[in-house]
């Protein structure tokens, strides 16, 4: 007699959300990194897409769960309530500030970022399978492997649409932490060498040498931190507040060092002195700051030298003051206490993470530009997804017990 197939329970939203979510990490682990070399605006449209099929999926099958309980704890926090402040003052600048349209434009942005960063946050998966986290390091090795005969090939520049390589490289600097912690927590430690040795290669040969001064500070802050991870998380996040809170003693400091190592007519003294003629002409806007937007605009309509550093350093002081400044400083050491204490083996990624995106806004990258806003929320949206996907590293053994 043939038996009849069992009923299977057919459930298309469940399929449709499986697919969509997919597809949402095939963006956010493998195009993003491979799209950030060859066009500019790659970040800034892939990641809202992917964030919104993550969305769009959590909505058809509820995989979200306790989403107002999770973003209420995810605010409470010491880092949520710093950021709130944040957001609050950066708001108020706008009484200040000489450029109000398009501060205003600035701060729409920041607040839908932040936006995207929360809805992306609630609706990662519980579990995230290892099908998808591998896509991360596939597509970091390929975008790295593509990028180093380029960039031979170039001279270190490679301009496909006006701009150069180095924004690509910086997201693969970025992108490398999470994907090295990956596989260091899956025991492929050689791939981890060798992908980090191809990310570092990338970026010797690029011309720009902001990408290897934040592969440099990041890769101290995983040693320091794979030796002794309570030290290492507590040096970084005290760190990054240190810097923060005393930038406006920097220049007095390091002015006199850099003009004796490099000479009075570098760019980087010039950079120096711009800044310190900058507090000495109005030693009280270290408390209000000039309101947002002035920093980027001041230099074009000659409110700032054009030598003005391009630092996180300088502008958190000058557009928000010293409100801004402790806030930011509460912001990210205490984001850096909580992330680095979450599990053993991804403190030092996570470390090297804060320390490499620190280094290239401290050193040179335009922080108020929405690509690095948004790299920025895909590398914590990735390293949440990295931890959620540790909930089972061994696979269980099968247990024989002798029947009686």
């Amino acid at each position: 007699m043939v038996r009849s197939a069992l009923p299977t329970a057919n459930n298309p939203a469940a399929d449709a959300a499986a697919v969509l979510r997919r597809l949402g990490f095939a963006i956010l682990f493998f195009a993003i990194p491979l799209a950030a070399l060859f066009t500019r605006r790659a970040l800034v449209v892939m990641a809202p897409a992917a964030v919104g099929l993550l969305v769009l999926a959590a909505f058809l099958d509820g995989a979200a769960r306790s989403p107002w309980e999770r973003a209420i704890g995810f605010v409470t926090s010491r880092a949520g309530v710093a950021g709130l402040v944040l957001l609050l003052w950066t708001a108020l600048t706008l009484i200040w500030t000489p450029f109000l349209p398009q501060a205003s434009e600035r701060l729409f942005n920041i607040v839908a970022m932040s936006l995207m960063a929360l809805a992306g946050y609630l609706t990662l998966p519980e579990r995230m399978r290892s099908a998808n986290l591998y896509l991360l390091p596939i597509g970091v090795a390929l975008a790295a492997l593509i990028a180093i005969p380029m960039l031979m090939r170039e001279g270190g520049r490679l301009e496909p649409d006006g701009l150069g390589v180095e924004r690509g490289m910086v997201v693969l600097a970025l992108l490398l932490w999470p994907a090295l912690t990956w596989l260091h927590s899956r025991g492929r430690n050689l791939e981890a060498v060798a992908l980090a040795l191809a990310v570092a290669l990338g970026a010797f040969l690029t011309a720009d040498v902001l990408p290897l001064i934040g592969l440099t500070a990041g890769a101290v802050a995983f040693a320091l931190t794979a030796a002794s991870p309570r030290a290492g998380t507590r040096i970084v996040g005290l760190l990054i507040a240190i810097l923060l809170l005393a930038a406006p003693v920097l220049p007095f400091l390091l002015k006199p060092v850099a003009a004796g190592i490099l000479g009075p007519a570098s760019s980087i003294v010039a950079s120096l002195d711009a800044w310190q003629a900058s507090i000495l002409k109005e030693p009280l806007r270290l408390v209000t700051g000039h309101g947002l937007e002035t920093s980027w605009r001041g230099r074009m309509l000659g409110l700032l030298p054009p030598a003005a550093p391009f630092s996180l350093l300088f502008e958190i002081w000058y557009e928000l003051g010293l409100v801004g400044a402790v806030s930011s400083a509460i912001l990210l050491s205490q984001a850096a206490f909580r992330a680095g204490a979450s599990r053993p083996v991804l403190a030092p990624g996570i470390m090297a993470s804060f320390a490499t995106a620190f280094a290239l806004g401290a050193c040179g990258i335009g922080n108020a530009q929405v690509w690095w806003i948004t790299a920025l929320i895909v590398l914590a949206l990735v390293f949440v997804a990295v931890e959620r996907g540790q909930f089972r590293t061994k696979r269980p053994k099968a247990i024989l017990r002798r029947l009686r």
